[in-house]
């Protein structure tokens, strides 16, 4: 597990979103249900909108109950990155994410297990020694490159935070 800090301005996350619950083992279902709704050419479409970084598609979570509660609902969009100057078609949905610090943890491994592990590790091991905490925002999930091997994936973790 590897984490950065990075300082990012203002930009925007556009895309498809739904509410759905929050699921903690395995792939959230409704979650699954609202990508697979979408056409292949929308995911075409969506890459090419995105011109900031976390770049590529997104899964983002937004609007999230501070604690975490299994089944408590959220925001979910399918969606990328862009600077506040692009234009967004009507038919996007938007999520303006403030200026802000961010720890970006890559990770390799089998999808869904690299996220719960990243989580589960962020939350146990990173957090607990390092002066940041999380600060409101939404946590994207980021696939930088396509995967190595069958089984395996890069995922980068994007959360806010702020100095403890």
């Amino acid at each position: 597990m590897e984490t950065r800090i990075v300082d990012r301005p203002a930009f925007r996350l556009v895309g498809h979103a739904a509410r759905v619950p929050l699921i903690h083992r395995g792939v959230n279902p409704y979650v699954q249900q609202h990508i697979a709704a979408l056409p292949a050419e929308e995911h075409l479409r969506l890459k090419t909108l995105g011109d900031v970084e976390p770049g590529g598609l997104l899964a983002v979570c937004d609007d999230l109950d501070a604690d975490y509660g299994e089944g408590s609902e959220l925001t979910y969009l399918h969606g990328v990155a862009v600077s506040p100057s692009t234009p967004v078609p009507a038919d996007l949905d938007v999520i303006e994410v403030p200026a802000g610090r961010w720890v970006v943890i890559r990770a390799v491994g089998s999808h869904p297990r690299i996220l719960q592990q990243t989580w589960a590790a962020v939350a146990t091991e990173w957090f607990p020694f390092t002066p940041w905490r999380l600060r409101p925002g939404p946590e994207i999930v980021a696939v930088p490159k396509p995967a190595d091997a069958p089984r395996t994936t890069t995922r980068e973790l994007w959360l806010p935070v702020e100095p403890a």
